[in-house]
């Protein structure tokens, strides 16, 4: 493949230059997808779990915007799922302690729950805005575990403070970077030793794909995250890494355009009679506000709409909303009209005539 990994190319020129086949006549632009379960002997990859040129286009691509080795897996949680199995176990480690938000995506809270449960590790939940109280709860830790801006509340950590806290206590700092992306954070570049994607989301971008990633610098970390891909089996498919591949070449121009309608949606929701809060950090496609009447007003706020999607995901190209406390596992830190918004790429007049129609029911 060829690399263009040249520091003086912008991260919006390596989406689309990276990952490509080493250009010869007739050659296909883009990589192939391969489906194959076997190789010939005499390669690096083996089998077909343990490589595939689809998706190492695709970790060429990531990696190189984080600054690191990206490996891919099934999902989101299978990524998040190698990751805690870097934790050492509470039956042969007192301090298998783990730092992680108050709020943050359900499927890592019930991953940490369940080795809470079980005994595996002690949880201490804390706000990542709180630089002070996430230093406090790192004494004798194994793992900080960060989501800058945390799902759905955006809180947004500063990571920098937080991984020198962490090396200070010999613990590792993991950043879920789903929200912001390489292209507004790179966590690596502040401390960070291992960065998480939910690749189903912004990076691949069209809602038909299933995928997640996890990136280090670290060599040692890359071999015990790539060897339990190898052993646990949450390997994805060529396909979805075809199609995430594709995804993120438009990623730069989908989050230019996205972002800019958050920032016009959230002025004008912050003139809204029937928005009680309004929560975006400044940065990126995702906003979530707070409306009028509680969970009754918000479930009508989310009945009432016809461009938007009332779903529970977000980063397609399509606008997206839910109230995130129907989901019982929330927090109960949130509130329960707090309706989560993620911003599509529709026309801004679109979607706000349809969202004001809307916050006139609450």
């Amino acid at each position: 493949m060829a690399i263009s990994r040249d520091p003086a190319l912008s991260a919006q020129t390596r989406l689309v230059a990276d990952g490509r086949p080493d250009p010869a006549p007739d050659a296909p632009l883009n990589e192939p997808v391969a489906f194959a379960s076997t190789y010939h002997a005499g390669g690096e990859r083996g089998y077909g779990r343990y490589g595939n040129p689809t998706w190492e286009a695709f970790e060429e691509v990531l990696g190189g915007l984080e600054q690191g080795r990206a490996l891919t897996f099934a999902s989101g949680l299978a990524a998040s799922s190698a990751v805690l199995a870097l934790l050492p176990d509470a039956a042969a480690d007192a301090d298998a302690v783990v730092v992680a938000p108050q709020t943050a995506y359900l499927g890592v809270l019930d991953q940490l729950r369940e080795r809470r449960d079980a005994g595996r590790i002690e949880l201490r939940q804390v706000d990542v805005s709180d630089t002070d109280a996430v230093r406090k709860a790192a004494v004798g830790a194994a793992m900080i575990w960060l989501e800058s801006p945390a799902n759905p509340t955006l809180e947004v950590a500063e990571i920098d403070a937080i991984s020198a806290a962490a090396r200070d206590s010999g613990a590792l700092t993991v950043v879920d970077n789903t929200f912001a992306t390489p292209l507004l954070q790179r966590p690596l570049e502040q401390g960070a030793d291992v960065v998480v994607h939910s690749v189903t989301k912004l990076l691949s971008g069209h809602s038909d794909v299933l995928l997640g990633a996890t990136v280090v610098r670290d060599d040692d970390l890359f071999a015990r995250l790539d060897r339990h891909r190898r052993l646990h089996g949450a390997i994805p498919g060529p396909m979805e890494a075809y199609l995430a591949l594709r995804g993120m070449r438009t990623l730069g121009v989908r989050l230019e355009r996205a972002q800019a309608t958050t920032a016009e949606l959230v002025r004008r929701l912050r003139d809204h009679p029937a928005v009680d809060v309004v929560r975006y950090p400044g940065f990126g496609t995702i906003c979530s506000i707070e409306v009028d009447g509680g969970a009754a007003g918000a479930d009508r706020v989310v009945d009432a709409v016809r461009l938007w999607v009332n779903t529970t995901s977000l980063g397609g190209v399509e606008s997206t909303l839910e109230r995130r406390r129907r989901w019982p596992a929330e927090s109960e830190t949130v509130d329960e009209s707090l309706i989560r918004m993620s911003v599509g790429i529709e026309d801004v007049d679109d979607l706000w005539r349809d969202l004001a129609r809307a916050l006139d029911t609450a």
